[in-house]
C-alpha cells in the first residue's frame, strides 16, 4: 500500500515538474522583451500596476492583474506628470539653477565690483567750501585804520572750488583751484571796499623715486585683476565639479531605472510560474507544497524591487537636487524619464595627452599661477617702497582783484595852500602873503587817483583782471623723505620672497596631486570599459545557462530552485552589466573633471572675467 502511494506522489511529482516547465518556457518571451527594452533605446512604461500581494496560502493569480505598478508608490511623485530628459538638458539646467554655481558666480561680480571700487579712486574729485566770516578786530593805533571805537569790522564771504585727480599713470596729481572772496571792512586806509579777490591755478606732484611705477593704489588695482581672474578660476572648478556631479546623478538614475525594469522582469516571471503552479495546483498536478517556494521567491523578488525602486527615487533626487533652483518647484514632484543611453568606445584613453591637458587647464593649477603673479606684483611694490620719495612740486597761480574805490576816481586840482584852517595848517602863511600882496596866484596841484582803474568794479571785473594773467605766481620744487633703517618695506619683500619659494612648492605639490587623479581617472575609465566586456560575456553565458536549465527542467531533469537560481544569475548577470556601462560612462564624466576638459566636452562656454579697464 505504502509502495503505491510513493509511486503516485512521484507520477504527479514528475507530471507537475513536466508541466511546469513548459509554462515557464512560455513564460520567457516577456522576460526577453523586457530585457532588451531595458538595454535599448525603448523603455516600458513606468506607469503599469503592479504590486505585491499578501503571501497566503492561496493566492489568487488575478490579483497580479490589478496590482500597481512600484512606481506609483514612490514618495511625493505623480507618475502621470513625466518630464523627458537628456543629459545635455540637464547640465543646462543645472547652469541656469544650481545655487552652488549661483553662489561662485556671484563672487566673480563681487570681485568685479572690488576692482571698479578701487579704480575710483582716480575718480576726479571736486571740492566746494563757502565760507562766511565776520571779524570785529581791536587796533592798537590809528594807524589800523580803526575807527573812533578803536575796532576794524570785517565781513568776508569766499568760495573756493578744487578739483583734485590722480593720475594712473606715474602716481602723480594734479588739483584743479578756483578761488572767489569778497571782503568787506572798516579800515579807513583801504582803498578799495568792498573787494573782489579771485585765483585761478593748479597744482602738479610728480614722485620721481618711490611710487613712481608702482603704488599702494596700482598695487591693490593689479592685484584685484588677479583675484578676478582667481574668482573666475573658482567659477570653473565648481562648475565643473557640478557639471561632474549632474552627469554621475543622471547615469546613477538611468542604472536606478534600468535595473528597476530588470527586477520587475524578473518578478513578472515569478508571477507566471505562481499562476502556472497554482493551475496546476487545481488540477491536481501538482503538490500545495511548491506553492510556496514559488511564493518565497516571488516574496524575494518584490523586495528587490522595492529597494530598486527606493534607489530610483534616491538618484532622482539627488539629481533634482543639482538642477532645480527652488526647493518648493512643482518639478520635484514630476518624474524624470532620462532619454539619453550609456555610451561605449572600445579605444583606449591616451594617458600623456590628457595629463597634458590636466595641466593645462586645471583651474587649481591657474590659481597658483595667478597667486604667483600676485606675489610678483608684491616683491615688485615692497623693492620700490626701500627708495627714497622724492617728489617733485609745481605751481601756477593766476591772480585777479578789483572793488569799489573808497576815494575819488578821476582826477582833480586843488590849490597848493588853501586858505581855510580847517582843512589847511598853512592857512595863516597865505593869509599874511595876501595881505603883503592881495594879487599874488596859489599854484594848482592835480591830484590823481590813488587806485589803478583797472581794479575798479564788481567781481566781474575781477575775472577779468584774472585771466589777463598781468598778475600771477608760480613755484616749483623739490621733497625728499625717507625713513632711516626702512625697516618695514624691506622685511616687507623678505616675506614676500618667502611667500614666492612658497607659492613654488605648492605648485609642485598640485601638479602631483593633478597627475595622480588623471591616472586614477584613466585606470578607473579603463577598468570599467574591460568591466563592460567582461559583464556582457557573463550575461552572455547566464542566458545560455539559462536556456539550458530550462530545458533540463522542461524534461524533468532540474528543479524549480534551480531554475530560480538561473533566473536570478541572469538578473544579476544583467545588473552587472547596466552597472559597468554606467560606472563606465561616470568614469568618462570623472575624467572630463580631471582634466578640465567637461565644458569642451559638452559645448559649454564660459564668459572671460573683467577686462582690463575694468568693465
Amino acid at each position: 500500500m505504502r509502495s503505491s502511494h510513493c509511486f503516485l506522489i512521484t507520477c504527479a511529482t514528475l507530471f507537475t515538474v513536466l508541466a511546469f516547465g513548459a509554462f515557464e518556457a512560455s513564460a520567457q518571451a516577456p522576460e526577453t522583451q523586457i530585457a532588451r527594452n531595458t538595454n535599448g533605446t525603448d523603455s516600458p512604461s513606468a506607469e503599469t500596476d503592479v504590486a505585491a500581494p499578501p503571501v497566503t496560502e492561496k493566492v489568487d493569480p488575478d490579483a497580479y492583474k490589478t496590482i500597481p505598478g512600484i512606481n506609483n508608490r514612490r514618495v511625493g511623485v505623480n507618475m502621470t506628470q513625466t518630464r523627458s530628459l537628456s543629459l545635455s538638458n540637464a547640465i543646462t539646467l543645472a547652469l541656469q539653477n544650481n545655487n552652488d554655481i549661483e553662489v561662485t558666480r556671484n563672487d566673480v561680480k563681487i570681485a568685479e565690483a572690488n576692482l571698479r571700487s578701487l579704480l575710483g579712486f582716480y575718480d576726479p574729485m571736486l571740492s566746494v567750501s563757502p565760507n562766511y566770516t565776520n571779524q570785529v578786530t581791536p587796533q592798537p593805533s590809528t594807524l589800523g585804520g580803526a575807527d573812533l571805537s578803536g575796532v576794524t569790522r570785517s565781513n568776508e564771504f569766499r568760495v573756493n572750488s578744487s578739483v583734485f585727480t590722480p593720475l594712473k599713470a606715474g602716481g602723480g596729481s594734479f588739483n584743479v583751484f578756483f578761488n572767489n572772496t569778497r571782503d568787506e571792512t572798516s579800515n579807513s586806509f583801504s582803498q578799495l571796499n568792498p573787494t573782489y579777490s579771485t585765483s585761478f591755478g593748479v597744482t602738479f606732484t610728480q614722485p620721481l623715486w618711490k611710487d613712481r611705477s608702482i603704488d599702494f593704489n596700482r598695487r591693490q588695482i593689479r592685484i584685484q585683476r588677479k583675484v578676478i581672474a582667481q574668482s573666475d578660476a573658482d567659477f570653473r572648478r565648481r562648475t565643473i565639479e557640478i557639471i561632474s556631479q549632474v552627469q554621475r546623478a543622471y547615469w546613477d538614475l538611468v542604472f536606478a531605472l534600468r535595473d528597476q525594469q530588470n527586477r520587475q522582469a524578473n518578478l513578472e516571471l515569478t508571477k507566471e510560474n505562481l499562476r502556472q503552479i497554482e493551475a496546476r495546483i487545481q488540477s491536481g498536478a501538482a503538490a500545495p507544497l511548491q506553492r510556496a517556494e514559488v511564493s518565497t521567491e516571488l516574496a524575494n523578488r518584490e523586495s528587490e524591487l522595492l529597494l530598486a525602486t527606493q534607489q530610483v527615487s534616491i538618484a532622482e533626487n539627488s539629481l533634482k537636487q543639482l538642477v532645480l533652483k527652488d526647493p518648493n518647484d512643482s518639478q520635484w514632484s514630476e518624474s524624470f524619464v532620462p532619454t539619453d543611453q550609456p555610451v561605449f568606445n572600445t579605444d583606449p584613453i591616451n594617458l600623456d595627452n590628457v595629463v597634458s591637458d590636466a595641466i593645462s587647464n586645471r583651474p587649481e593649477l591657474q590659481r597658483l599661477k595667478l597667486q604667483s603673479e600676485i606675489n610678483e606684483i608684491d616683491i615688485e611694490f615692497f623693492k620700490n617702497q626701500i627708495a627714497p620719495q622724492i617728489d617733485f612740486n609745481a605751481n601756477y597761480t593766476m591772480i585777479g582783484l578789483s572793488g569799489t574805490g573808497t576815494a575819488p576816481t578821476e582826477s582833480f586840482t586843488v590849490p597848493l595852500i588853501s586858505g581855510d584852517p580847517a582843512t589847511s595848517s598853512s592857512a595863516f602863511l597865505l593869509n599874511e602873503l595876501r595881505a603883503l600882496n592881495p594879487d599874488i596866484v596859489v599854484p594848482l596841484v592835480t591830484i590823481e587817483p590813488s587806485v589803478p582803474p583797472q581794479f575798479l568794479g564788481g567781481y566781474g571785473q575781477s575775472l577779468k583782471n584774472l585771466f589777463t594773467n598781468d598778475t600771477r605766481s608760480y613755484s616749483v620744487g623739490v621733497t625728499f623723505s625717507f625713513p632711516i633703517g626702512n625697516k618695514t618695506a624691506k622685511a616687507n619683500l623678505a616675506a614676500a620672497r618667502y611667500q614666492e619659494e612658497r607659492i613654488a612648492a605648492q605648485t609642485r605639490a598640485q601638479e602631483q596631486s593633478v597627475i595622480a587623479e588623471v591616472r586614477n581617472a584613466v585606470q578607473a575609465a579603463e577598468t570599467a570599459r574591460e568591466r563592460v566586456l567582461t559583464a556582457r560575456r557573463a550575461r552572455e553565458n547566464a542566458e545560455i545557462q539559462l536556456a539550458g536549465e530550462r530545458k533540463l527542467y522542461e524534461v524533468g531533469r532540474s528543479t524549480t530552485f534551480l531554475l530560480f537560481q538561473r533566473e536570478n544569475a541572469l538578473t544579476n548577470a544583467r545588473n552587472a552589466e547596466i552597472r559597468a556601462e554606467t560606472d563606465y560612462n561616470k568614469a568618462l564624466a570623472d575624467l572630463q573633471k580631471a582634466t578640465s576638459t567637461t565644458f569642451r566636452a559638452n559645448n559649454i562656454t564660459v564668459d572671460s572675467p573683467t577686462d582690463d579697464d575694468g568693465n
